[in-house]
C-alpha cells in the first residue's frame, strides 16, 4: 500500500484505516485557525504601541480576518465539494501560511490588515473542509466521537493561542506571533498528503454561481455593518453595506428558492433540528465570545497581567472545554441533543451572569468560575449542534454543510464582540464621564474614553504634565469604569443567552424525534448513494 493517501474515501469497501491519523491532520489545521484570533488579544497592546493604532486601526487588525472568513465560506465548502476536498485543505493551508508569514514581515498598519485578510481567506477555505472530510472519512458510528475531538481542539486554541503567544512576547516583538501558525501549517500540510484520503460528490453538477456571489455580498455586508456601525458610528459605510445586505438578503432567498440546484437549500429550516442546532451555534457564540473578549480585556487592562500569565489564566476553560465534550459525547446518545445543548447553554448563560458580581475588589478567582462555566458549555453544547446540522447534509454536500456551520458560528462571535463589544465601550465611556468629569485636558480625556488601553496611556502623558498622583487617580477611575461596565455587559450578554436558551429549548425536538429524523435522513442518503455511479 502507498504511503500516501491515494484511494478516494468513497471508492474504499470498508472504513479508511487511517482515518484517526486524518482527524489528528484536520485538528491540527482547526488549531492555527482559532489561534490566529485569540494569540492576536495578547499581542494587541504590543502592536498598538509600536505601530500607533488607533482603536479603528485595531479594530479592522482584528477583524480583517473575521469578514473573508465569514462571507466566503460556504462558497469555498461547496467548491471543495465539487473538485477536492482535501485539495481545498491543502490550498487554504499554503494560502493562511503565506498570510502568516507576510504578517510577521510588514511593518504598517495597513501591511498587517491585508495579512490578516489574506489569513481569513485561507481559514475560509480550510474551515468548511476540516468538517466536510471529517464526516466523509468517518462511518456514521463514529462521527459523533470525531466531531467531539474537534470541537474539544477549537475549545483548546483559545487557551493554546494566548499562552503561545505570551510566551513568544516575553521575548521577541509581536511578529512572532503570526509565526505560530507557519511550522504548524507545514506539518499539516504534508501529512494530509500522507493520511487524508482525497474526497469529492459525485455528480455535482455545476455551481451555483449566481447564489455564491448574493451568499458573498450579504454576508460580507452584514459583517462589515455590525463591526463598523457599533464602534464608529451609522454613517456612510455602514448604511450603505445594511442596504447592501437587505438587498443580498431577499435576492439570495429569492434565487436559492427557484435554483434546482441551490449552493444552500434554505428548505433544511423547515427541520427542527437544523434549525434549533443553528440558532443555538449563533446565539451561543454570540453570549461566549463576547465574554470572552471582555473577559481578557479586565484580565490584562484592569488585573494587570501580562501576555503570558493571561494565556495561563484561560488554561482552565480550555481544559473545561475537554470535559464538556467527553460528558456530551456519553449523555447525548442517552438523553437527546436538545437535553444537552439546552444544558450546555443554560451553563453558559449562568457563567457570563456572574460576572455581573464584578467589583473593583474582584481578582482572578471571581473569574475563575465563569471561565470553567463557559468551558463546559462549549464542550457540552457545540458537538451535538455541529453533528445534527452536518447529518442534515448529503454526502455531496458536505462542503456546504461545513461552511454553514462554520459561517454561524463566525457570525454569532463577529455579533457577539460586536454587540456586547459596543454596550461595554458605551457604559465605560459613561462610567468614565461620570467619575472624571472635566478634571483632565480634552484631548487626554478623549484618549482615556476610547478605551481602557486608551486610558493607561492617557495616564502615562497626565504622569509627566500633571504628576504621579493625578495619573493614578485617572487610573483607577478608568479600572472602576470598565469594571462597572464588564458587570452590566455581562447582564446584556447573560440575557441575550438566556432567550436564545429558551427558544433553543422549543424548537429541538426530543430524544425520540431526532433519531426518526435521523434514520429517515440516513435512508435517504443511502438511497441517493446506492443511485450513484462508482469510480
Amino acid at each position: 500500500m502507498s504511503l500516501l493517501a491515494t484511494t478516494p474515501v468513497d471508492r474504499m469497501d470498508r472504513p479508511y484505516s487511517r482515518r484517526w491519523w486524518a482527524l489528528g491532520v484536520l485538528c491540527l489545521s482547526l488549531l492555527i485557525i482559532v489561534m490566529a484570533n485569540t494569540s492576536l488579544i495578547v499581542a494587541a497592546p504590543d502592536m498598538t504601541r509600536d505601530l500607533g493604532l488607533s482603536s479603528r486601526d485595531l479594530q479592522w487588525v482584528i477583524d480583517a480576518y473575521t469578514v473573508p472568513y465569514a462571507a466566503l465560506m460556504l462558497v469555498l465548502g461547496a467548491i471543495g465539494d465539487k473538485y477536492s476536498r482535501r485539495g481545498a485543505l491543502l490550498t487554504g493551508l499554503v494560502i493562511f501560511a503565506a498570510g502568516s508569514i507576510a504578517g510577521s514581515l510588514v511593518h504598517s498598519t495597513a501591511g498587517v490588515i491585508i495579512a490578516r485578510a489574506v489569513m481569513g481567506t485561507g481559514a475560509a477555505v480550510i474551515m468548511p473542509a476540516t468538517l466536510s472530510l471529517l464526516v466523509a472519512t468517518f462511518p456514521r458510528g463514529e462521527r459523533a466521537k470525531a466531531i467531539t475531538v474537534w470541537t474539544a481542539t477549537s475549545g483548546l486554541a483559545i487557551a493554546v493561542g494566548p499562552l503561545v503567544a505570551g510566551w513568544l512576547l516575553e521575548r521577541h516583538a509581536w511578529g512572532s506571533t503570526f509565526l505560530i501558525n507557519v511550522p504548524v501549517a507545514l506539518l499539516a500540510l504534508v501529512a494530509a498528503m500522507f493520511v487524508v484520503p482525497p474526497s469529492k460528490a459525485h455528480d455535482y453538477g455545476k455551481l451555483d454561481l449566481v447564489g455564491g456571489a448574493l451568499s458573498i455580498a450579504t454576508l460580507g455586508s452584514l459583517v462589515y455593518a455590525i463591526i463598523e456601525g457599533p464602534h464608529f458610528g451609522w454613517g456612510g459605510g455602514p448604511v450603505v453595506a445594511l442596504v447592501v445586505f437587505v438587498v443580498g438578503l431577499a435576492s439570495f432567498i429569492a434565487w436559492e428558492l427557484r435554483h434546482p440546484r441551490p449552493i444552500f437549500n434554505l428548505r433544511k429550516f423547515h427541520e427542527r433540528v437544523f434549525s434549533g442546532s443553528m440558532l443555538a451555534v449563533l446565539l451561543f457564540f454570540l453570549g461566549t465570545f463576547g465574554a470572552i473578549y471582555f473577559l481578557t480585556q479586565h484580565l490584562q487592562f484592569v488585573l494587570g497581567y501580562g501576555p503570558l500569565e493571561t494565556g495561563v489564566r484561560l488554561l482552565p476553560l480550555a481544559g473545561a472545554v475537554c470535559v464538556g465534550a467527553v460528558v456530551t459525547g456519553k449523555l447525548t446518545p442517552l438523553l437527546g441533543m436538545r437535553v444537552t445543548v439546552t444544558a450546555g447553554m443554560t451553563l453558559g448563560t449562568t457563567g457570563i451572569l456572574l460576572m455581573t458580581r464584578v467589583s473593583d475588589g474582584s481578582g482572578y478567582g471571581d473569574f475563575l468560575a465563569p471561565l470553567i462555566l463557559l468551558g463546559v458549555a462549549i464542550g457540552l453544547s457545540v458537538s451535538p449542534c455541529t453533528e445534527a446540522i452536518m447529518g442534515s447534509f448529503p454526502e455531496n454536500e458536505l462542503g456546504a454543510g461545513g461552511g454553514v456551520n462554520d459561517t454561524a458560528v463566525e457570525l454569532g462571535g463577529a455579533l457577539g464582540i460586536a454587540i456586547l463589544g459596543s454596550v461595554l465601550a458605551t457604559s465605560y465611556e459613561s462610567e468614565l464621564t461620570e467619575s472624571v468629569g472635566n478634571s483632565l485636558p480634552g484631548p487626554a480625556m478623549d484618549v482615556a474614553k476610547d478605551s481602557i488601553g486608551g486610558a493607561l496611556a492617557a495616564a502615562e502623558q497626565v504622569g509627566h504634565t500633571a504628576g504621579p498622583q493625578q495619573a493614578q487617580a485617572l487610573i483607577q477611575a478608568a479600572d472602576h469604569a470598565f469594571t462597572q461596565a464588564v458587570a452590566h455587559t455581562s447582564l446584556v450578554g447573560g440575557i441575550v443567552l438566556a432567550i436564545g436558551t429558551i427558544l433553543v429549548g422549543v424548537i429541538l425536538p426530543n430524544r425520540a424525534k431526532t433519531q426518526q429524523a435521523r434514520e429517515e435522513a440516513l435512508s435517504t442518503e443511502t438511497a441517493e448513494r446506492d443511485k450513484e455511479p462508482v469510480g
